[in-house]
């Protein structure tokens, strides 16, 4: 009896398994609310020293070894950036491959029925498959399947039709179970691939376009969350122990930091586009590994990355860098790492497989411990989970139920609308697609008001409509200042849509200035409630139209005030043009139309009006 008690306190020391408080409430069981102390590491099976003089052979020899080795392989590695884009670095092929993980959102976990939380108080959340209780058994959460199949069809996978859980073995306070479950051998989704644009903001390097392959997607259960308690204690709250997660794991087609980082912010965007997740990398809800290696460019060979990617018998030793959580830190950590390796290599020595570190700011990649492999985590199918099936109605149903993803948007309102590239992707992409539904708003109340005759007979000079660019500069450009000065984030409700598409109107069709509509469009962000038709008439905004012949009094007393500037725009300067334009609006009081008073001008100067 005293050994097996012995062989047990010696187990849980080794592991550090934290403390599970359970009591029994009438037929179910409530977790203690506290967080739970992560005991101090201690060497078991050694000697207690009783003097603080005295070390043990065994540390000697092994400090000795660590010296000897430190001093051999002391080397002084170059900051981030000294390298990268140098002679030197261009002799290498940078090789990445990135593993994201993103927290789906689900109201369940992904093995028991207790809810995902982030705001409920510390282990509250918590079922006893959570905690590992001896006798508890996996339950897989169904409805956490949708939103996997939304992020894997978002990324152009292949549904499988038959999946299966595997379990990754080690050992870690963080995991009471001892091992995590995965999906390593059968994924559920595979063949995947991404397409990063110029516009996503890819390295030069790469040209207009770079395609990454998908190779898997993968369910997996999230782990216990770490709270260091300095200087050294940690607690552990078990709330976030089985939220369901995604492993994204790309091939290694990526050969510039900037594009990896470009490529982990543009997943990000497909995944909350179509609502497959909870939050993003600035709120801790999407985690990136990034896999580094290097290999000497041969000059002499004609072979392109395009051989590697398929092949990939030639690529580098790699490392992997753990848990970056921006998209700043994926790009500066792959630098910092890629220097390094090209520094280590031109100096003779050897890159090892490892796991690394990395902080925000640093200029080296830490090592952390030694690269597990696969038989490092013994992995095996999971005896307590069947394998997963997934129907080919269920995948259909899902396809087409998803919302349209941001590169066909972008793509339509540059089509559609006139948009740049630029503005349409910030409209996709600003305050989770709301400023976008405004966009879209105010332009369907800008179209039903033209279709009214009573309120769209007049026109501006030229008879030219660009209501979708216009549109977008109110929303983007003159919101946003307003926005940026006044500190407040954007609601629809400040400017309603009715509102801004009735200013638009008056200012395309020539009633009212743009200094008008600015100070219309100010007012109403700042509370007032009139609508604006009233505000218009109230305050006598209107535009009193000028005659042609007053159009043209103006702009001959202007030519003739100013003779040499006036023969230096007959001869061509026509940038000077500008000047009696703006001359003639400031005479005009908010009476003069741009269009109007350039195409008087030309006439008289005797410029063809195509000029």
């Amino acid at each position: 009896m005293r050994s097996l008690m012995l062989n047990a306190i010696l187990r849980d020391a080794v592991l550090r398994r934290p403390r599970r408080d359970l009591v029994r409430a009438g037929n179910s069981w409530a977790v203690s609310t506290r967080l739970y102390p992560l005991a101090q590491s201690s060497r078991w099976l050694q000697s207690q020293a009783s003097s603080g003089d005295i070390v043990p052979l065994r540390k000697q020899l092994k400090d000795e070894a660590k010296a000897k080795k430190s001093k051999r392989n002391k080397v002084k590695l170059p900051d981030a950036g000294d390298l990268f884009g140098t002679p030197i670095s261009r002799k290498w092929e940078l090789t990445v491959g990135l593993e994201i993980h993103a927290q789906l959102n689900t109201e369940r976990k992904l093995f028991s029925d207790a809810f995902n939380s982030t705001i409920h108080p510390s282990n509250t959340q918590v079922a006893p498959f959570d905690f590992a209780l001896p006798g508890s058994q996996p339950a897989f959460q169904k409805e956490t399947l949708l939103p996997a199949i939304r992020a894997a069809l978002a990324l152009s996978c292949h549904i499988q039709q038959r999946s299966q859980f595997d379990r990754k073995h080690y050992f870690y306070a963080d995991q009471p179970a001892g091992y995590q479950i995965t999906q390593y051998y059968q994924p559920f989704a595979t063949d995947g691939f991404i397409v990063l644009y110029e516009h996503d903001g890819i390295a030069p390097e790469d040209g207009d376009m770079v395609q990454v392959g998908i190779k898997q997607v993968q369910l997996e259960q999230d782990t216990a969350k770490t709270v260091l308690q300095p200087p050294s204690e940690a607690l552990l709250d078990f709330n976030r122990v089985s939220h369901p997660l995604i492993e994204i794991i790309t091939l290694p087609q990526i050969h510039q930091p900037k594009t990896a980082a470009a490529c982990v912010k543009k997943i990000q965007k497909l995944l909350q586009a179509v609502n497959a997740v909870t939050t993003g990398m600035e709120l801790g809800g999407l985690r990136a590994d990034v896999n580094v290696s290097v290999r000497r460019i041969d000059m002499n060979s004609h072979s392109s990355a395009s051989h590697l990617d398929r092949g990939q018998v030639s690529l580098g030793q790699r490392t992997e860098i753990k848990n970056l959580s921006s998209f700043k830190a994926v790009e500066d950590a792959i630098i910092a790492e890629q220097n390094r390796q090209i520094f280590v290599l031109e100096s003779g020595g050897v890159i090892e497989g490892e796991t690394r570190g990395w902080t925000l700011g640093a200029s080296e990649t830490v090592k952390l411990r030694g690269k597990e492999g696969e038989v490092d985590y013994r992995y095996m199918p999971d005896p307590d989970l069947p394998p997963l099936f997934i129907s080919e109605d269920l995948t259909m149903t899902v396809t087409k139920t998803m919302p349209q993803l941001p590169d066909r948007t972008v793509e339509e309102l540059v089509q559609t609308q006139g948009l740049t590239i630029k503005d349409a992707k910030t409209l996709v992409d600003l305050d989770g697609g709301e400023r976008l539904d405004y966009f879209d708003h105010v332009c369907k109340q800008l179209t039903a008001l033209y279709s009214d005759p009573n309120l769209s007979t007049e026109t501006s000079g030229d008879g030219r409509v660009r209501s979708g660019v216009h549109v977008a500069n109110w929303v983007l450009h003159e919101m946003g200042g307003l926005l940026s000065n006044s500190e407040t984030a954007f609601s629809p409700e400040k400017v309603p849509a009715q509102d801004l598409a009735y200013i638009c109107l008056m200012l395309e069709t020539g009633r009212i200035t743009r200094r008008t509509a600015k100070h219309l469009f100010g007012q109403k962000f700042h509370g007032d409630r009139r609508d604006v038709k009233t505000m218009i008439e109230q305050q006598n905004l209107h535009i009193v139209h000028l005659t042609d012949e007053q159009y043209a009094a103006m702009a001959q007393d202007l030519i003739s005030s100013n003779p040499v500037m006036a023969e230096k725009v007959k001869k061509g300067q026509l940038g000077k043009l500008g000047y009696f334009i703006g001359q003639m609006m400031r005479k005009g009081q908010g009476k003069v139309l741009a269009l109007k008073a350039e195409a008087t001008l030309k006439k008289l100067l005797g410029i063809p009006m195509q000029q």
